[in-house]
């Protein structure tokens, strides 16, 4: 049964699977799960010694096709260097998974911090899912998976930009999953809380309980297909389901609590 399933998958998504944010966290556990399920994989971070690092630690376990792309997709150019490089490669699923985030109070961000934000959490985001959406529905099968967040479902005080940028992801994923199943393309919102990654140590956020990226990467790749969001974990599921009920503006200010917390030593006197 398990054959036919990593069968099933890989006629639906392969024979290759371009990876964003590669290097570390989610995005590594992503690649590491699709190589487990025989996908070649093209990895695309800023830091190519780790990319190619990693690249090699999965073709020898695994067996599979690796390329490399380094590049900063906060940037314009980014997008036109993974065309170039994977126009002649059978890519059947995108994974989304690069993004980081700011916290504390919005009026003491910096703008080149909050507009490179922008630019990889929500432009290139798009920009991918409509050059590979396309792809994807005239061959008549493929995958998006986009990653949004908790905090994206509605305003988060201390993370208010961040918090907006998942926001733009969430109901962007939410469309397509309705517009592109169709034509054969499956769209997936993943949406965790807490990640134990490098995510909190680049927010500057001092998190507590928090789910492990293997965790996120199968639950996630499980609901493909078969949901149009997923909250990966038990964690996530309990953050979502105690906050589900309350009226949106308690929820906004529940958020604004626990992100105060995790961001208060920002704002401790020495």
């Amino acid at each position: 049964m398990n054959q036919q399933k990593t069968e099933k998958f890989q006629t639906q998504y392969g024979k290759w699977a371009v990876v964003t944010g590669a290097s570390s966290g989610i995005g590594r556990a992503m690649a590491t799960e699709l190589a487990a399920k025989g996908l070649q994989l093209v990895l695309v971070a800023r830091r190519q010694a780790e990319l190619e690092q990693i690249a090699r630690d999965l073709s020898a376990r695994y067996g599979v096709e690796t390329l490399v792309i380094a590049a900063d997709l906060a940037t314009a150019t980014a997008l036109t260097k993974i065309e170039a490089e994977t126009n002649h490669l059978d890519v059947g699923l995108l994974v989304a998974a690069a993004g980081f985030g700011t916290a504390g109070n919005f009026l003491d961000a910096k703008l080149d911090d909050e507009q490179a934000m922008l630019d990889l959490n929500c432009r290139a985001v798009m920009q991918l899912s409509l050059h590979f959406g396309k792809q994807f529905a005239e061959r008549g099968r493929g995958g998006l998976i986009l990653f949004g967040s908790l905090v994206g479902y509605q305003g988060t005080p201390h993370a208010a930009h961040y918090a907006a940028t998942k926001a733009y992801v969430q109901t962007l994923a939410e469309a397509l999953h309705v517009e592109l199943a169709p034509k054969g393309v499956h769209v997936l919102s993943s949406a965790p809380g807490p990640v134990n990654s490098g995510f909190g140590t680049r927010a500057d956020m001092k998190m507590g309980a928090a789910e492990n990226p293997e965790t996120v990467a199968r639950a996630t790749l499980n609901a493909l297909g078969k949901k149009m969001t997923v909250t990966p974990g038990a964690l996530s599921k309990l953050l979502t389901w105690s906050l589900m009920t309350a009226p949106r503006g308690l929820r906004v200010r529940i958020m604004g609590n626990i992100m105060g917390g995790m961001t208060k030593h920002l704002y401790e006197k020495p």
